[in-house]
């Protein structure tokens, strides 16, 4: 009997570290520089299909913090997690893929970020809350500026 149950599914399969980076180009040298860092933070979020119903929504985050124009230290990390999306309309799964999903992901991407860059022996750096409803608005707005114009017709 084929299963007629049509109900919304929204299931976290599972959240991990995808990928992580350090870098300390200029150790120890840069670490006897008395001078306070600039810090620079990338954040970025993707989601694909990787099965039917299910997706891998991933979260990323760059921090490079540099002095003058020499590297002090440079993290990357890719948090990822596997959501499971049935019976869902098509304009409430982008929402839940942009907004729902990074918002579940993110706070391990925060913990690990900032674990990482203690272990390399600086004090850590914690990434600030982000509001992921104001991002994805922002991608559709940028998305639907950059879209060709439909042709209009007169009547």
């Amino acid at each position: 009997m084929a299963d007629t149950n049509l109900d919304p599914v929204f299931q976290i399969q599972r959240v991990y570290l995808k990928d992580v980076s350090l870098e300390q180009p200029n150790s120890p040298e840069i670490l006897l520089n008395p001078e306070q860092p600039g810090v620079e933070i990338q954040l970025g979020v993707d989601a694909k299909p990787v099965a039917e119903g299910v997706f891998e929504v991933t979260v990323t985050a760059t921090v490079h913090t540099k002095i003058g124009d020499k590297t002090v230290f440079l993290v990357e990390a890719k948090q990822a997690g596997i959501f499971e999306l049935r019976n869902m309309p098509e304009e409430q799964l982008g929402a839940l893929l942009g907004i729902a999903c990074p918002q579940i992901v993110y706070p391990y991407l925060r913990g690990n970020v900032a674990d990482v860059i203690q272990r390399g022996g600086f004090p850590p750096v914690h990434l600030a809350e982000i509001n992921f409803q104001a991002m994805y608005e922002q991608q559709q707005a940028n998305a639907a500026a950059s879209a060709p114009e439909a042709p209009q017709v007169l009547a």
